[in-house]
């Protein structure tokens, strides 16, 4: 058995639209963390902190080390994540949308085809089309729950700026086609199923047209699904004949959930 990772880290050092922030507590500074967050639980414990007074001395510790401790602060949309409903309207189908912590976590382990879409620009978008040649190259026929691994090769330009402006778009029609497939989760290893802003929104605001603005994205009020955005490394993966884990870490009421996504050969 082969297992191959195919996810992107959460870097707060990567160039990112939205900030991310990783504190980092050392090993050193773990022990005065320990006092001000339990002595400042209470106003004595407050006061006697101020005044010097500790519960805990570092020369008590083994190595006068305590435990380091990272707290990120980012959005559910940086790293290898899904996408479900909830962040794409607030109604789907005509019900109310489905947050990521819904995500039938059966649809997280299946079978995976990869389908190379590498020749599409960045101011394309894959359409149905797209899709059945694809298949056609590799002689595969989808099965239902399938996940759909779309290969573009944008995921080498990830930690630059040209990570958000250079890789294609998903059309509606190619979402169609694998909807009817009884596909219910697909996966890009760019950072959005939307062309780039630089296209997308230029287009929008030339034309008022809001079928050219966020089209994959918005298409999920009207069909339900779910889709995984920053895939790596699917350069290293067969046609087919792998198995896919995508499950979304547990996050009450969140569009989107952070997944450490990997297949196995």
């Amino acid at each position: 058995m082969k297992i191959i990772d195919l996810s992107l880290p959460i870097d707060e050092k990567a160039f990112e639209v939205h900030k991310v922030g990783i504190e980092r507590v050392t090993h050193k500074a773990g022990v005065e963390k320990f006092n001000r967050v339990i002595m400042g639980k209470t106003i004595l414990g407050k006061i006697k902190y101020a005044l010097g007074r500790r519960i805990i001395k570092k020369e008590q510790l083994p190595d006068e080390e305590f435990l380091s401790l990272e707290i990120v602060h980012a959005p559910v949309h940086i790293g290898t994540h899904l996408d479900y409903s909830f962040h794409y309207g607030s109604k789907s189908e005509n019900r109310a949308s489905k947050t990521s912590d819904e995500i039938p976590l059966e649809y997280c382990y299946q079978n995976g085809v990869k389908l190379d879409l590498r020749h599409k620009k960045p101011n394309e978008v894959i359409k149905a089309l797209d899709i059945e040649s694809a298949l056609a190259k590799i002689n595969y026929q989808l099965k239902s729950l399938d996940i759909v691994l779309l290969h573009t090769g944008a995921d080498k330009l990830y930690g630059g700026a040209d990570y958000f402006s250079n890789y294609p778009g998903v059309d509606p029609s190619a979402i169609d086609y694998l909807l009817d497939k009884g596909i219910k989760i697909f996966g890009v290893d760019t950072m959005g199923i939307d062309r780039p802003y630089r296209f997308m929104l230029k287009e929008f605001l030339e034309t008022s047209d809001p079928k050219t603005f966020y089209p994959a994205h918005f298409y999920g009020r009207k069909r339900e699904f779910i889709h995984i955005e920053r895939l790596a490394n699917l350069e290293k993966l067969p046609d087919s004949g792998f198995k896919i884990i995508c499950f979304p870490i547990r996050i009450k009421n969140t569009g989107a959930a952070w997944a450490r996504v990997v297949a196995i050969i």
